[in-house]
Order: C-alpha cells, then sequence, then structure tokens
C-alpha cells in the first residue's frame, strides 16, 4: 500500500469500531452484522451474518440502554488485505434488560482481526475482554471479580426514538418509555 492507502486503511477500520458501537446502542442488527465479513465464523461450526445476528439478538436482549464510547485505537497491518487491532472502549449499560434499575460501567479491550473484501475493510472477529464492570458510583477496582458475562449495574430520550431500536425491541419499546 501506499502511504495514502495505508492511512485511508487506518480510518476505514477505525471507522467499523466506531460504527460498531453506534450500532449496538441502536439495536441496528443488520448494519451491525454488516460490519463482518459474510462468512464470519460464530462458533466452532456456526458461520455467517444470520448467525451472527441471532447471536448478538440473544445477547442484547440482557441489557436496556447501553452507551458505548470508543477509545485508543491501535492497528497493525499484516499485509495489505489483512490487519489486527485492540480497541478501548467504556460502556454504560442498563443491565437486566430495559426494565432495570440496575446501571453499570465497563472497561472494556476488543481485539480485533481485519480483513479487506472488495476494497472495503470489516471485522473477521472480535475478542471482547473485560477490564472490570462496576456499578455506578463505585471504585471498579475494589470490587470482587464480575464473573463476566454472567453479571453486568434523567432519562432522556436516546435510543427510544431510533426506528430500529423500536424495531428491536417492538411495540413494547414505545409503551416502556411513555411509562
Amino acid at each position: 500500500m501506499t502511504d495514502v492507502e495505508k492511512l485511508l486503511a487506518y480510518e476505514e477500520i477505525r471507522q467499523l469500531a466506531s460504527r460498531y458501537a453506534v450500532y449496538s446502542d441502536a439495536r441496528d442488527m443488520d448494519a451491525l452484522v454488516g460490519l463482518y465479513i459474510p462468512d464470519v465464523q460464530v462458533r466452532r461450526d456456526l458461520f455467517g451474518r444470520d448467525a451472527l445476528r441471532e447471536d448478538m439478538d440473544r445477547a442484547f436482549r440482557g441489557v436496556g440502554v447501553t452507551f458505548l464510547h470508543v477509545g485508543n485505537h491501535v492497528i497493525d497491518f499484516v499485509d495489505d488485505d489483512h490487519a489486527t487491532g485492540i480497541v478501548y472502549c467504556r460502556g454504560e449499560i442498563q443491565d437486566g434488560g430495559p426494565d432495570s434499575d440496575r446501571w453499570i460501567i465497563h472497561a472494556i479491550q476488543y481485539h480485533d482481526t481485519y480483513e479487506r473484501r472488495d476494497g472495503h475493510w470489516f471485522f473477521v472477529r472480535r475478542k471482547h475482554f473485560l477490564v472490570y464492570g462496576a456499578e455506578l458510583g463505585q471504585h471498579p477496582l475494589q470490587q470482587e471479580p464480575a464473573n463476566w458475562p454472567s453479571s453486568q449495574t434523567g432519562i432522556g430520550t436516546h435510543p427510544y426514538v431510533l426506528d430500529t431500536w423500536k424495531t428491536f425491541w417492538g411495540a413494547e419499546a414505545q409503551t416502556r418509555r411513555d411509562a
């Protein structure tokens, strides 16, 4: 790659991480799985974006509002079409679903594998590592281990007004917001 092509590749890969956060928070499952290669491996013998959509749908049913903030992002190129990266993320999460009163923060580190196909960069794999999870207002390093993912912690208009949010949660989304 030329220097300019490399700079463009860095930016497109950074956009993957940012879009992942935005699409996750909006529950835009189609856009979210579109960030991955079409033949993404979901489990040992399960592949494809449809399988990934089902897996992510199940995971997001256990939390309500999420707000992911992407931070540091280091990208290393393996060759012109393959790269790896580490992304820092802070998440604010309504643990237990959209009716839960429990709000937590997460410090997350993602270890990513990227691939360029047909001129565009995609996730091949995204591994989620929890640094800590803490209920808001607690010192995160003075807690017992979170045992993630089995444990998660004014109201505004966001994300309730998003069409993708309403589609994900169905009719109950507007009822819950109006309550």
